[in-house]
């Protein structure tokens, strides 16, 4: 299999849950989206052939293979995309950059920051080569939150004061739930706070505009050990929940919630921001809906207003459905590989960077100190001019 002038092949690390969602945007961005690049689904690549294989057909790839490091070899591979536990993303990335292959890494970075240093030096290195990265924190393109950015780069809220952020799911709840590689913190660098909290420390810095700067923290793991599917039991070296209040660089005050153990919310992401002109307030169980207060009207008629963001002239809204014809989490992968193809063709970089996703690493080991020590600690911040 070759790709011809316009098209992109593409390479997929990983076919669980994100390999899904992924192999899902990559079929739809064509039909939808028109991007400058069509991407061509090359290969699949998976540790047992029988399972890559079948996820392959199933899924809408034209090959699978055992071995990632196949595809840095493929001329019919020009970007990789790494759906994979998050021990395995430094490697991968690096090499596939190294190789001359775009790459898109699913969130968050990497385990350590550490591993996302490395990583946003090799994506430094490839940029000078016309090499494109992108992490993939895809909340950012669910149409309500980047109207939301949209409005407070606008200065809809005037000086910004409140950000508060939750993520709540519950599927550990059940102390017999089984072990996990997300339950090892070896293989996930962290537990909820890496898995869920990573969403909204990215989502809180990319729709005020604003950087963290510190942290004081609480984490808490409520199950020290699970059973393991072969019998035993293995002990849990992540956390189960994380709790955190912060400033931002703009002096905002923020808070953070992120658990696993929260009884009957399944994927409850929540994220509101206070300013001194107004409010926006979004949750993602009413994906296609934003909550907006203009503080400035006359306060006898004055509230919170729903906004159903679904007409053309909302982000990504128009390329789909008439008004009223709501969307869902699947499309805000679509949108991300169709910002993705746009910024590689026109030669430009595509957002979230690597650096962006080392900002979050940063926030992220910033949270675990102060958890572990009890006191406030500042967050590294980024070279001047590299913002959210």
């Amino acid at each position: 299999m070759t790709t011809t002038p316009g098209e992109l092949g593409i390479g997929l690390v990983g076919h669980a849950f994100m390999g899904r969602a992924h192999s899902q945007a990559w079929r739809a961005v064509a039909p939808f989206f028109g991007p400058p690049l069509t991407p061509v689904m090359a290969v699949l690549a998976g540790r047992s052939a029988g399972r890559a294989g079948a996820a392959a057909r199933r899924l809408g790839w034209a090959a699978a293979v055992t071995d990632w490091k196949d595809l840095l070899r493929r001329d019919d591979v020009q970007l990789i995309d790494i759906c994979t536990p998050g021990d395995t993303h430094a490697e991968i990335a690096v090499a596939a950059l190294e190789a001359g292959k775009h790459v898109l890494c699913e969130k968050p970075l990497a385990n350590t920051v550490e591993e996302a240093v490395a990583m946003t030096a090799a994506a430094e290195r490839a940029r000078v080569r016309g090499v494109r990265s992108m992490v993939g924190f895809n909340y950012r393109r669910v149409p309500a939150v980047t109207l939301a950015r949209d409005m407070i780069a606008q200065g809809r809220l005037g000086t910004l004061r409140h950000v508060r952020a939750q993520y709540l799911q519950d599927w550990l709840v059940d102390p017999d739930a089984p072990f996990t590689w997300r339950s090892d913190r070896d293989r996930a660098g962290s537990g909820a706070l890496g898995d869920i909290g990573a969403h909204i420390i990215d989502l809180a810095q990319f729709v005020t505009g604003q950087h963290l700067t510190g942290v004081s923290a609480l984490s808490e793991t409520f199950v020290p050990e699970r059973p393991l599917p072969d019998g035993g039991t293995a002990r849990v070296t992540v956390d189960d929940a994380a709790l955190f209040i912060g400033r931002t660089g703009g002096g905002a005050l923020a808070s953070f919630e992120a658990t696993r153990f929260a009884a009957g919310r399944k994927n409850s992401l929540r994220i509101e921001v206070n300013g001194s002109a107004g409010s926006v307030a979004f949750d993602l169980e009413s994906l296609n809906e934003l909550w907006f207060h203009d503080h400035t009207e006359d306060p006898a008629t004055a509230g919170f207003r729903r906004v159903l963001v679904t007409e053309p002239v909302h982000p990504y809204a128009g390329a789909w459905w008439p008004p009223g014809h709501v969307l869902g989490y699947e499309h805000t992968f679509t949108h991300q590989m169709a910002d993705l193809l746009a910024a590689i063709a026109e030669g430009s970089d595509p957002a979230p960077s690597f650096a962006d996703g080392l900002q979050v690493q940063r926030v992220l080991a910033a949270v675990q100190a102060s958890a572990e020590s009890g006191a406030w600690t500042p967050v590294e911040q980024p070279a001047e001019g590299n913002q959210p």
